[in-house]
């Protein structure tokens, strides 16, 4: 008897790449915004009462960094109420309740790589109610698993990779940040990633009931680290070593071609925005590794394999 999973955020960046691979292992309801309105809290145990899943995963987020500074309400019911009604309904359930963190929970200001018991400090409002919703799920007693990455971008959406390319059809001259540090993460090795922890919690047997681990929170980002330009940098050589674009690519550029000459490196003080961003985020994957035997791949080379895909 295959496995009952509740999927929510099917159509963001995490949640797309996580629809079809966790067929493999059951039954998935999986849940948008328009199936499940996380802002709902009577809809959100709805859908869990009537699934009765095994495992719930949460994928959905309110990540609009920025706009969380004016939105905080939002932000508030879709980061740290919902999780914490799943986390309820979870514990109820007898179900597992993985949910996705971010590298944001940190001020950054550490110069080595932050681990999973370093004191959190948020600088903006999304990180403050990421923090807090990791800490509801925490306190709820359900049996959980919170995966933190970092700089996530993918295929479709909104993120830094599309912005680049869609700019760079439109001016010749791009100023970007070069004194943030983190880790660009592909959203496809974040679901393979947890598809790794999935096997080795279902020992590969997707007829096996899951062995509840002890809950906790892991770092799951890129191996390796860059600043923004250093990003953006890397965007624009594997754009051109591209001898035909991938079907995302003509999408992000409408296929227009790309007319940047110049990537000037500038400060945040010269980049300002709403939201404070932490100068460095990288996280240390290391107890991942150690948990659960999982690896991801360095960030160079994941941006390397997303250009070689459609």
């Amino acid at each position: 008897m295959k496995h009952s999973i509740l999927l929510t955020g099917a159509n963001g960046q995490i949640g797309r790449e996580l629809s079809w691979r966790l067929k493999n292992i059951g039954d998935v309801t999986a849940c948008d915004r328009r199936r499940l309105d996380l802002t709902n809290a009577s809809d959100i145990r709805a859908a869990v009462r009537s699934v009765r899943p095994d495992l719930i995963v949460n994928a959905a987020a309110y990540t609009a960094v920025d706009q969380a500074e004016t939105d905080r309400a939002t932000a508030r019911i879709v980061n740290v109420e919902a999780p914490a009604i799943l986390a309820e309904e979870a514990k109820k359930a007898g179900a597992l309740l993985i949910h996705y963190s971010t590298d944001y929970v940190f001020d950054g200001a550490k110069t080595e790589p932050y681990v999973e018991t370093d004191l959190p400090n948020p600088l903006n409002v999304y990180g403050k109610t990421k923090l807090e919703g990791e800490r509801a799920i925490e306190n709820s007693g359900a049996a959980h698993l919170i995966f933190r990455s970092s700089w996530v971008y993918a295929r479709e959406g909104q993120n830094f990779l599309l912005k680049m390319l869609q700019l760079a059809t439109q001016r010749e001259e791009l100023k970007i940040v070069s004194d943030q540090v983190g880790a660009p993460t592909w959203s496809a090795e974040i679901a393979k990633a947890t598809m790794r922890v999935l096997d080795s919690l279902y020992d590969g047997d997707a007829t096996r009931p899951a062995a509840h681990p002890s809950s906790g929170t892991y770092h799951m980002s890129s191996a390796g680290w860059t600043s923004w330009y250093e990003f953006a940098k890397a965007i624009f050589e594997e754009a051109s070593d591209t001898i035909s674009a991938p079907a995302w690519v003509s999408a992000a550029t409408g296929g227009a071609p790309l007319i940047v000459r110049r990537l000037v490196p500038i400060t945040t003080a010269e980049f300002a925005t709403p939201a404070r961003r932490p100068p460095h985020s990288v996280l240390s994957n290391a107890r991942l590794a150690q948990t659960f035997g999982v690896h991801l791949p360095e960030w160079r080379t994941q941006l390397r394999a997303i250009f070689s895909s459609d």
